[in-house]
């Protein structure tokens, strides 16, 4: 099982033997950056998970799963939530998924 998602970026980096700077030029982030990021004391940028996906050959909509649920486990953790939170989560999730309000039909006037 997956620790964090810069536990798991650092794990498939070593599968494919490439060092921190080697990945970073991959990727465009600086070596001292890559170390952070795996280390969990910075954040991986939303905006590279399609360029992740590519580097590591893993379908996007698994990278974006992992990236989001490390980002909400974190938030539910820094705010002390009870471990009743994921579960709570789940159900709102479900609520959404069968409600009519999709997030494509939200209108925002300008």
């Amino acid at each position: 099982k997956m620790a964090s998602f810069g536990h798991f970026i650092k794990s498939e980096r070593e599968k494919r033997e490439w060092t921190q700077t080697e990945f970073g030029a991959k990727i465009g982030i600086n070596t001292s950056a890559i170390s952070r990021i795996e280390n969990g004391s910075q954040k991986f940028s939303k905006s590279k998970l399609q360029k992740l996906s590519e580097l590591f050959e893993i379908e996007l909509q698994q990278i974006t799963d992992l990236f989001f649920a490390d980002k909400f486990v974190r938030e539910a953790l820094k705010y002390k939530c009870s471990d009743s939170v994921f579960s709570i989560a789940e159900d709102t999730a479900n609520y959404y998924r069968n409600t009519n309000v999709k997030q494509g039909k939200f209108e925002f006037n300008t």
